[in-house]
């Protein structure tokens, strides 16, 4: 665990297990603790490598203007710094955004890829309605605990909230901290809202898999099915009933489906530098 300045901002990154480089990129206002649920079962066969983008967590959080080209240079800021010439990268939302522009601009850095609840932006995009931002602006000025549980309503299936709800309360609130500021949340945002990678998707040539929650309320699953179609080769594993937390909901399940698309792209740990 520790923190490097990257393109003039501190980055914080931590990296657990041995083995194959696995870069992993958290979405908007997340930062790496986001991959509780993840890092564990990866890193028994993987060397993973979480960060907190700009803006997000325990790294630098700059009032300037955030692009994707700008926090895919950071990706590769963070590969540079642990000395990996090529990873397998797995984005998440915003995440998933940084992935595609980090592979299309340097596909020699990435050995696979995996898109989770992410989308390509521009006019080939599927964007919530006003209603999501209505239930974000609501959370606004509520005491932590009820905005933390209030806001699993955003994430998870009602089923999966009935049945766990106290412990994703108790997760949200320890790390409340990291939260971060509305002018960073804001930066980032508007990186997503000028992304567009549609016209350029046909030229990834890389081993891609693309997952999705079908009841994700933020980026509905109609964005995966356009990245999946446009990727050459890309496959698509949907989780029913699932939302965009479905990296928590369906934990097992999207280990095991991580895991098992990266088996016949491993090699020897010495082959990943």
């Amino acid at each position: 665990m520790a923190t490097v300045k990257i393109n003039g901002v501190e980055i914080y990154h931590e990296s657990h297990g041995n083995g194959e480089p696995l870069l992993l990129i958290m979405g908007l206002g997340a930062n790496a603790t986001g991959w509780y649920a993840q890092i564990p079962a990866l890193s028994k066969e993987y060397r993973v490598i979480a960060f907190d983008n700009r803006g997000a967590g325990r790294s630098e959080k700059p009032n300037e203007a955030y692009t994707m080209v700008q926090m895919a240079e950071d990706a590769i800021g963070v590969l540079d710094t642990l000395e990996i010439g090529s990873a397998h990268v797995f984005g998440m939302s915003l995440g998933g955004m940084i992935a595609q522009e980090l592979a299309l601009r340097s596909p020699e850095r990435v050995k696979t890829l995996i898109l989770g609840g992410t989308m390509c932006g521009g006019p080939k995009a599927t964007f919530a309605g006003p209603q999501l931002v209505q239930q974000f602006a609501s959370l606004a000025g509520l005491p932590l605990e009820q905005a933390a549980e209030k806001g699993l309503a955003l994430l998870y299936s009602d089923g999966f909230i009935a049945r766990n709800a106290a412990r994703l309360v108790e997760h949200a609130l320890s790390v409340a901290y990291l939260t971060p500021p509305i002018h960073a949340l804001q930066r980032q945002f508007m990186a997503v809202v000028g992304f567009n990678s549609y016209d350029r998707l046909p030229a990834m040539r890389l081993p891609t898999l693309v997952l999705v929650g079908t009841a994700d309320k933020i980026i509905p699953s109609a964005n995966s099915h356009v990245l999946a179609d446009a990727i050459p080769g890309a496959r698509l594993i949907e989780f029913g009933g699932a939302g965009h937390g479905f990296l928590v909901e369906r934990a097992e399940e999207v280990n095991a489906a991580v895991l098992d698309f990266l088996k016949p792209y491993q090699t020897s740990f010495a082959g990943s530098k």
